[in-house]
C-alpha cells in the first residue's frame, strides 16, 4: 500500500521527500508511522521501476532537495493497481482507504464502479469480530459491554458505507 500511496500522491504534483513522508503520514500515520527506513527503499524500488524520476533542486535554506515526479509508466501503474486492488485491498480497511484515496485517478466510471461494488459485496458479507462456532455473534447477543460496542460501532460504520457506496454507484451508473 506504500507504493501505491506514493504512486497516488505523485499522481497529483511533483514532491520532494519530505513532503511526501508528510502526506503519506497524515494518510496512513495513525495506523503505521512511515519510517524513512521504509519509504526511501520503497522510492527507489518504483524508480529502478520506472516509474518515479528524481530531480535535484536547490534548496530554500541548506542542502539541494530531491524532487520525484511520475513518469507516463508510473502512471499507468498506478491505475493498473486501482483498477485490479488484490483481495486485502478491498476487506483491509486502511489498505481500503488508500486505494478509495485515490481512486478518482482511474478514468474510467466503470472502472472505479467495479472496485466499489467489490468492497459492497463485502460489507454485505454476515461477518464479526466474535463467533459462537462458524456463526457470527451479532451485537445483541453479547453480554460483554466492550465487545457489544466494537459491533455496534463496527456496524454503524458499514452501514455508513454501505449508504455512501450504493449513492456512489448510482452516481456512477453502475
Amino acid at each position: 500500500m506504500l507504493e501505491l500511496a506514493i504512486l497516488g500522491f505523485l499522481y497529483d504534483t511533483p514532491l520532494h521527500g519530505y513532503e511526501l513522508r508528510k502526506r503519506l503520514t497524515a494518510l496512513t500515520g495513525h495506523v503505521r508511522p512511515v519510517a524513512e527506513s521504509t519509504l526511501y527503499p520503497a522510492i527507489k524500488r518504483l524508480e529502478r521501476s520506472g516509474f518515479l524520476t528524481r530531480a535535484t533542486e536547490p534548496g530554500a535554506v541548506a542542502a539541494p532537495r530531491h524532487v520525484l515526479s511520475l513518469t507516463d509508466e508510473g502512471r499507468s501503474e498506478l491505475r493498473r493497481r486501482l483498477a485490479e486492488p488484490g483481495e486485502r485491498d478491498i476487506t483491509d480497511a486502511n489498505r481500503w482507504f488508500t486505494v478509495l484515496t485515490f481512486l478518482r485517478h482511474l478514468d474510467a466510471p466503470v472502472g472505479q464502479a467495479t472496485v466499489l461494488r467489490r468492497r459492497l459485496d463485502f460489507l454485505q458479507e454476515p461477518t464479526s469480530f466474535f463467533y459462537d462456532g462458524d456463526r457470527p455473534l451479532r451485537a445483541e447477543e453479547l453480554d460483554d459491554p466492550f465487545r457489544r460496542g466494537v459491533l455496534t460501532v463496527a456496524r454503524a460504520t458499514s452501514r455508513a458505507e454501505i449508504t455512501w457506496l450504493r449513492e456512489t454507484l448510482d452516481s456512477l451508473g453502475g
